[in-house]
């Protein structure tokens, strides 16, 4: 028995040592904190998120068939099959599918390797797609880059990069955040010139997401608290300026303040009264899949920005609730992700995950207050539902690293290595 006790005490006390002492880390949905003090048995990743993935992507391609089975009607797609959108949309799941499972091979160290690299070539991206012939301009906006069967977005890219470099950033000035200007200046001007480039395309949605990316990994990595509040005063001064600067994005402020005027109605607020319109069509259980009336040539962009206004009208007031409540899980279980892996000193690791969170669940929170009418309009998708190839492969490669710091973690945690 002596010899069993002693046993066990050197194998409980290498486990501990493997993990640098006991941790707040909680592996399950469910439950509070608690120091983990022995070994835990947990699968290799976590599997509630990647079903919820799975069925907001499936849930996405069955409503991107509802909103555009019907455009080919309208003269201005005429020559595209009914099918079209669909199937460049479950072509674009299965590019990103594999680019995920690709990505999710590369070790978090591999990842901060990269940040400054994958920096610079967003900023050459974002420059291309400026240039006449190389960037392709679609109502005014020049925003995409062909890639043969395929128009990239590089704004998409560019979350992904200034994330990644924000967190590898904030990691190598931990020892000065507390100084402005040594920690955050140079930062600042980073996403200054990345919104700059995105402001000339004109894509300032991107801009406010990535603006928000930056400045949440600022905020989680430790930047002084006084610090961060000036910047987010600067921000929205900025973001006023460039508003009140532009007619155009007037306009759309004032749709939003009255969209039933008539002359916003017809206008800016064209797009704002017929989602509203769409959404109260579908009351409580909606008017069934494939039931909408509004996709029918009457709101535009219904399959890519206003998507969730179809969803509104055809499940109703439960298939919103449940859209909206999936994407609150998802975002705070990818927080959670990361704040283990900030619990086990891996804070590159940690302040990716949580920035991944802090994206899709402010592009979320966007695109649904403009479906809803709280918000004004402003050109972004729902993350994971939304046609588009570049947001759903981006979207994708970035869960596959939220994905790959939780598979870490369980490394760590079972007294392995990460």
């Amino acid at each position: 028995m002596t010899a069993l006790r002693q046993t066990l005490v050197d194998w409980f006390s290498s486990k501990a040592d493997a993990v640098s002492g006991p941790l707040p880390v909680r592996l399950g949905g469910r439950g509070s904190f608690a120091a983990n003090t022995t070994p835990a048995q947990v699968k290799g990743f976590d599997q509630p998120l990647v079903w919820v993935i799975v069925a907001l992507l499936l849930w996405g391609l069955v409503m991107v068939y509802s909103a555009s089975i019907a455009m080919p009607d309208n003269p201005k797609f005429a020559n595209y099959a009914h099918t079209h959108f669909v199937v460049r949309h479950a072509s674009s799941i299965a590019i990103g599918f594999v680019a995920a499972l690709i990505a999710f091979q590369f070790p978090l160290q591999t990842w901060e390797k990269l940040a400054p690299w994958l920096f610079v070539l967003a900023l050459v991206l974002l420059i291309a797609v400026l240039i006449p012939f190389i960037g392709k301009g679609v109502n005014g906006a020049r925003r995409w880059i062909t890639l043969g069967i395929i128009n990239f977005q590089p704004s998409e890219l560019a979350k992904f990069a200034v994330l990644l470099y924000a967190a590898d950033y904030m990691v190598r000035k931990m020892d000065v955040k507390e100084r402005f200007f040594r920690a955050v200046a140079p930062m600042a001007v980073a996403v200054a010139v990345v919104g700059l480039l995105l402001l000339a395309e004109p894509d300032m949605g991107a801009f406010l997401v990535i603006a928000v990316i930056a400045m949440g990994i600022l905020f989680l990595g430790g930047v002084n608290a006084r610090m961060f509040f000036l910047m987010a005063t600067l921000m929205v001064l900025i973001f006023a300026v460039v508003i009140a600067t532009s007619e155009w994005r007037r306009e759309r402020i004032f749709a939003y303040l009255d969209p039933w005027d008539e002359k916003m109605t017809l206008g800016k607020g064209y797009q704002l009264s017929h989602s509203l319109i769409a959404i109260g069509r579908g009351e409580v259980f909606g008017v069934g899949l494939g039931g909408s009336v509004e996709k029918l040539h009457w709101l535009p962009e219904a399959h890519t920005d206003f998507l969730l206004a179809v969803i509104g009208e055809e499940f109703g007031l439960v298939g919103l609730v449940v859209v909206i409540g999936a994407f609150l899980w998802l975002t705070r279980r990818i927080m959670h992700i990361g704040r283990q892996a900030i619990a086990l000193d891996r804070v590159f690791a940690g302040l990716v995950a949580q920035g991944v969170g802090v994206w899709m669940g402010f592009q979320a929170f966007i695109n649904m207050g403009v479906n809803l009418g709280a918000l004004p309009t402003k050109g972004l998708t729902l993350p994971l539902m939304s046609y588009g190839g570049s947001a759903i492969l981006l979207n994708l490669i970035a869960i596959a690293v939220v994905l790959r710091v939780d598979y870490e973690n369980r490394q760590l945690m079972q007294g392995g290595r990460a």
